[in-house]
């Protein structure tokens, strides 16, 4: 696994809330198509692994919710990228914190 990358999402010019999350929804669907290991927190979702597939899916979520209905949407996203060393799993960065959560 060569990347690990957090994307955000935030939909503009839309009508309430409501619409924000169905919008932003639909941006994690389509991301847990894709990935279906993504973690989804409450900021951002995160996905990894080889780092072309990760940046088809940066590219295409912004389009997902302009398809949705957003008129603009802000996209911010994070990437760690080391290919020869490979990226620790999001498993192995949180699990410590989440063992009651089992």
């Amino acid at each position: 696994m060569e990347a690990s990358v957090a994307i955000q999402v935030l939909p503009q010019g839309v009508d309430g809330t409501k619409e924000v999350i169905r919008i932003v929804d639909e941006a994690i669907a389509y991301i847990q198509a894709k990935f279906p290991d993504a973690y989804v927190g409450p900021f951002e979702t995160t996905i990894q692994g080889d780092y072309d597939a990760c940046m088809e899916v940066v590219a295409g979520v912004s389009r997902i919710c302009t398809q949705a209905g957003a008129p603009e949407v802000a996209t911010y996203v994070k990437i760690f990228f080391a290919p020869e060393a490979g990226v620790l799993t999001t498993e192995e960065k949180i699990s410590k914190y989440h063992q009651d959560e089992r």
